[in-house]
């Protein structure tokens, strides 16, 4: 396989290690699961999570429940 051919991903759950802005990919797979609401997340479409709790969230609003903060409606 040469650099420019794209590695086939695995079609399961990835593990990822949550970094400050960023994330490292430790276990490939095309997506993760949220923390609080446990529906799969594609990697592409992952925006939230907490570094701290090394735990990824589908939305602002399943980031606010987990952090005890009910959002304003």
């Amino acid at each position: 396989m040469n650099r420019y051919e794209r590695q086939p991903l695995s079609a399961g759950e990835a593990e990822i290690e949550y970094l400050d802005g960023d994330i490292r990919i430790l276990r490939p797979g095309t997506f993760v699961r949220c923390a609080v609401t446990g529906v799969p997340i594609p990697l592409e479409d992952l925006r939230y999570w907490n570094v701290d709790l090394q735990e990824p969230y589908a939305s602002y609003q399943a980031k606010l429940q987990r952090m005890g903060i009910k959002p304003a409606k």
